[in-house]
């Protein structure tokens, strides 16, 4: 091995688990600890598995490919496929959230053929909020306190065509103690009655937030304007909380 052109040790190196790499390999000499520890490595791991573009750079390579490989949707059940489980801190105003299937009545269908069901709010309040945790998700403290990766926020909401309603989204990264880091209020969102039912996407990226992030609570809800009795409030799907690599 100690004879192997680097090029060919590289191409060794890239074919095993990332995790072996870190762990095991690094630990082997300084010759393998310099090249695990080097850009090169983790950018012909992310181009092998198809982890990178034309337009992809990275400080940290190594981080990039770990963000990439775990980058997934942190909200649980985030369309209603399991009703109201994983959700907490549930304000049931009027007559509660409901789970409905698409399009609903007076509704339109969602831009994705893969979304079935939605959450539905009635004639007071009702909130519903998801706390994740960061560490339980494999997002390790060194990687939060220094590289900061982007935190994407994303929420979907409509309105019946026969009923105006509201909507707000509020997204706090918190600390061990919970304290509040960085914060997203959006305003609240006014639909008015006889509108056409379509879909529409709110987002926001947190970026250089600060260390000491372990928490994000994502919280979202609504009402109707005509405080009819039932479901004629917003209705909110595929919520999702992503860390970007």
């Amino acid at each position: 091995m100690e004879s192997l052109p680097e090029a060919v040790l590289l191409r060794i190196l890239a074919s095993i688990p990332a995790v072996d790499l870190v762990l095991v390999c690094r630990l082997v000499c300084c010759q393998w600890k310099n090249l695990i520890d080097g850009a090169e490595l983790w950018i012909l791991k992310c181009q092998q598995e198809g982890l990178t573009t034309a337009e992809s750079d990275a400080e940290n390579w190594q981080n990039f490919y770990f963000l990439s490989k775990k980058r997934k949707n942190l909200i649980k059940n985030p369309c209603g496929e399991e009703d109201l489980e994983h959700w907490g801190e549930v304000e049931n105003g009027g007559d509660g959230w409901k789970v409905e299937e698409l399009p609903g009545d007076f509704g339109k269908e969602f831009p994705s053929e893969e979304i079935h069901k939605y959450f539905v709010t009635s004639y007071e309040w009702c909130r519903k909020a998801q706390v994740i945790d960061l560490r339980a998700e494999g997002y390790w403290e060194e990687l939060m306190d220094t590289t900061q990766p982007k935190i994407m926020v994303r929420d979907w909401y409509a309105g019946r065509r026969d009923a105006g309603c509201l909507y707000e989204l509020c997204v706090k990264l918190l600390s061990e103690n919970e304290d509040v880091l960085a914060e997203y209020k959006s305003e609240t969102v006014t639909i008015p009655e006889d509108n056409d039912g379509s879909w529409t996407e709110i987002s926001h990226t947190f970026s250089s937030y600060g260390p000491g992030v372990r928490f994000v609570r994502f919280e979202h809800g609504g009402q109707d304007t005509l405080f009819w009795k039932g479901w004629y409030g917003v209705r909110v799907t595929n919520s999702s909380v992503t860390v970007e690599p």
